[in-house]
């Protein structure tokens, strides 16, 4: 008679922010910490459509006023939310594009120099694709040379 056993190995289990900041460098975009990343990830592109779809839905409820006032002041609510879904929507790219980076194995490294971009770094943005050094060269840049 054959039972079915939980496998439950630390791969499969997503692991926190500390046990991840305490790995070794030897240990760097292991599976573990791949996964941990992904799932980051996954979560922030969940948040990101649900909060399209709410805005959707706040857009679509026509409300007419008769004041001149009122009716600018709800225009430029919805402006300063369709402002904040566009900048979720360059987002939500990024995050999606980070997400293929996992699958393809180049998640965390740097795609200028190559190195990588760091744990820290990458917990606080995900979607970083620059070493730390390499993004403040850019910003320089940008800021001496313009776009």
């Amino acid at each position: 008679m054959t039972t079915k056993t939980n496998k439950s190995t630390a791969a499969e289990r997503i692991l926190t922010e500390e046990e991840i900041l305490k790995m070794d460098e030897k240990d760097y975009m292991n599976p573990a910490q791949m996964a941990f990343f992904k799932a980051k990830l996954q979560q922030l592109e969940k948040e990101l459509l649900k909060n399209a779809d709410e805005t959707t839905e706040h857009l679509r409820e026509t409300v007419l006023v008769p004041d001149p006032a009122d009716r600018a002041t709800i225009e430029e609510e919805h402006a300063l939310e369709l402002r904040t879904r566009d900048r979720e929507r360059k987002l939500l790219k990024k995050v999606q594009q980070s997400i293929v980076a996992i699958d393809g194995g180049d998640y965390g490294w740097c795609e200028e120099t190559g190195e990588p971009i760091g744990i820290p770094r990458l917990i606080a943005r995900p979607t970083a694709t620059l070493s730390l050094e390499a993004q403040q060269r850019r910003e320089l840049k940008q800021k001496l040379y313009g776009d």
